[in-house]
């Protein structure tokens, strides 16, 4: 998989293309402290889709130069890719992390997206002191190691944990893979987020995903979220924070029906 250099940092992504150059592009962009990899289960799915998918800068393969990293400075990465790969205009899926970048680029690079996807994700930090202490004790109570199982039991319900330990396992490595300055410095992106004032300037349609036992981004998140854009509607699924892949059918087949 390629990697390319944009805006100060290298991105690592794959834009897979087998499905032709006649059918439309759908840029997938992964949560905090996970890669490109979170997007397996959708990949049979989707294959009728020009699918992109990127590491954030701070992930996976992508580099982590020190921050703090800003919503902008993560969308503007999203543009460059796409201009570097010539592509004009996608739908666009995120998950958390990725569902804020999905936010700002529906505010502020509206020509370039179709319809968006924002899957258990929020539009505001209800406590950016909660993200100020996450960055402090990781940089000084042992790192991402100190918090991964307690991320872990956020990201996945406790149901899915006993009967799918080996995924739970791949994430949790993942996690624990991820750049220490990458991953601080989009804590601080969340930290600073807050798209309310501009939420009813989306005109795009979007489908907000929530998950039933979601507790990093509870469903009355995502039902604000779908009833302050212009055109949105919420799909709840049987799930936690990491809900594409708990409930990765079903979400799957929501994304298609939703895009068309």
């Amino acid at each position: 998989m390629p990697t390319v250099h944009l805006n100060h940092s290298h991105i690592h992504y794959a834009f897979d293309e087998t499905a032709g150059a006649d059918k439309p592009v759908l840029v997938l962009s992964n949560s905090l402290g996970t890669s490109m990899a979170m997007w397996e289960p959708q990949r049979p799915l989707f294959a009728h889709y020009r699918v992109l998918r990127y590491d954030t800068r701070g992930h996976g393969a992508s580099s982590g130069e020190p921050g703090p990293y800003t919503m902008a400075q993560l969308g503007q990465d999203v543009i460059a890719l796409m201009d570097h790969l010539g592509i004009a205009k996608a739908h666009f899926c995120g998950l958390s992390m990725g569902g804020m970048v999905g936010i700002h680029l529906a505010i502020h690079a509206a020509d370039r997206f179709d319809k968006l996807v924002l899957a258990n994700t929020n539009a505001h930090t209800a406590s950016p002191q909660f993200w100020q202490a996450r960055i402090t004790i990781l940089r000084s109570e042992g790192g991402i190691a100190n918090i991964a199982d307690g991320v872990m039991a956020r990201f996945f319900s406790p149901e899915f944990t006993l009967l799918h330990p080996d995924t739970v396992a791949r994430f949790k490595a993942d996690m624990l893979a991820t750049s220490l300055a990458g991953y601080t410095a989009c804590c601080a992106a969340i930290r600073d987020m807050d798209f309310r004032a501009n939420l009813p300037n989306i005109a795009h349609p979007v489908l907000v995903i929530v998950g039933n036992k979601d507790q990093a981004a509870p469903p009355e998140h995502g039902q604000f979220l779908a009833n302050q854009v212009q055109s949105g509607a919420v799909l709840a699924l049987d799930a936690a924070h990491i809900s594409n892949v708990e409930a990765a059918d079903a979400f799957s087949q929501a994304v298609q029906r939703f895009l068309g």
